[in-house]
């Protein structure tokens, strides 16, 4: 053989060589039965400063990693929390930043930013603001529970609500519920003594005549209170008119939330605004509770 000759053969040897090299090592890949590690899923975020918590629906988790508690308040998807329990329809206005939520005999509404959700023409306060989180509305569960006809419990233990679902087609309309001269009355006087007040301290204004309806020492009607004369005029608006004016859509509001029963404090009967008042009987007699606002309110 040459010397040519021999050169090519070794040649065509090496490429035998390492085709074959190459054939057996993928045909043990193959033959290899792989073992499939499955990436795991990230967690859903939460805000900052909440902790999470786990929910029980009926004797099921759900909403895993989306219910969480913020400054005292657990907060549940709105959607996905009453999908949880029934059938209902969704839909969102970006431009009002209101999701709504309707079924049978249902309708329940809540705003970003805003201290209550409205169902069935009624509104439940939420204690702290509706938010929009990881593209969903997300709300306080107690009164979403409520619009609801569910009920829940706590296990502090296992940091686990326990809800148990009730008849989602039971809750009245705020037609059947609020009397029309209660709300006429009461927004007109939270209008007239908190106007430019914020919700909590409108809430609170309504909080004190509710609450001297309530007491022995005072009429028993909205009206009575308002226009409780037996010790002098109790409220400024009667006496120079602004009782009458038309009030605003947040005293409306507060009024209603007043009127579903929602109170700051049962023991509150007294308010006043200390830069403008010229009486110091209150603040020298009464206990002092808590200050809103410009307004001090006082047991």
């Amino acid at each position: 053989m040459t010397k040519k000759n021999k050169m090519i053969a070794a040649l065509l040897a090496t490429v035998v060589t390492m085709v074959v090299s190459t054939v057996a090592a993928e045909a043990s890949l193959i033959s290899t039965e792989p073992t499939l590690v499955a990436a795991a899923e990230p967690r859903a975020s939460i805000p900052q400063g909440a902790y999470r918590l786990n929910l029980n629906m009926n004797g099921r988790s759900v909403l895993h990693d989306s219910v969480f508690n913020l400054g005292g308040i657990t907060y549940v998807p709105l959607f996905r929390f009453a999908a949880s329990i029934g059938k209902f329809n969704y839909s969102y206005n970006g431009s009002t930043r209101t999701a709504r939520v309707k079924g049978e005999n249902l309708d329940i509404s809540a705003t970003v930013g805003k201290l209550y959700i409205v169902a069935n023409e009624r509104y439940f306060y939420t204690g702290r603001e509706n938010m929009l989180h990881n593209g969903e509305i997300y709300v306080p569960i107690s009164p979403l529970c409520k619009a609801l006809s569910a009920t829940f419990t706590y296990n502090q233990s296992n940091s686990t609500f326990y809800v148990k679902s009730g008849d989602t087609r039971r809750l009245q309309w705020g037609s059947q519920v609020y009397r029309d001269d209660h709300v006429y009355w009461l927004a007109r006087i939270i209008f007239a003594e908190s106007r430019g007040e914020p919700m909590k301290g409108k809430i609170a204004v309504g909080n004190v005549v509710l609450n001297r309806v309530r007491s022995s020492a005072y009429p028993n009607t909205i009206y009575g209170v308002i226009f409780d004369k037996r010790f002098g005029i109790q409220f400024a608006p009667v006496a120079n008119g602004t009782i009458y004016n038309t009030p605003n859509a947040d005293s409306i509001i507060a009024a209603k939330i007043c009127l579903e029963g929602y109170t700051l404090s049962d023991e509150i009967i007294y308010f006043l605004n200390p830069a403008a008042s010229t009486s110091s009987w209150i603040t020298n007699s009464r206990p002092f509770a808590f200050t809103i606002g410009k307004h001090s309110f006082y047991k």
